[in-house]
């Protein structure tokens, strides 16, 4: 299983910016998904979860400007951000708790980081 992410760059304070997740490889079901975020120097920590029903959950610092969304058919997460700031400035990673097969329970997968500027 693999977790390809894209979508990060240079953005102005203010801007928006939509990232992308796709989930390839053995799947039988696609748990929750989220996105994650690092700064230089700082922990990584939750920016925002889907269940596989679709409830949503959001840090404090990013609800109303994010919104998180997937598309279970293409096994796809994604995350609009709008009203950029410059403290949004960081790698973002997706995340998925994925059951390879019937059999099997949920595992932690995750993809690499893309990364996110927001210039003031």
């Amino acid at each position: 299983v693999q977790l390809q992410a894209s979508g990060g760059g240079l953005v102005q304070a203010g801007g928006s910016l939509r990232l992308s997740c796709a989930a390839s490889g053995t799947i039988f079901k696609i748990n929750g998904m989220g996105w994650y975020r690092q700064a230089p120097g700082k922990q990584r920590e939750l920016v925002a979860s889907i269940s596989s029903s679709g409830s949503t959950d959001y840090s404090e610092s990013v609800k109303g400007r994010f919104t998180i969304s997937r598309d279970n058919a293409k096994n796809t997460v994604d995350l609009q951000m709008n009203s950029l700031k410059p403290e949004d400035t960081a790698d973002y990673y997706c995340t998925a708790n994925i059951r390879r097969y019937w059999s099997t329970g949920g595992v932690d997968y995750w993809g690499k980081g893309t990364q996110v500027t927001v210039s003031s």
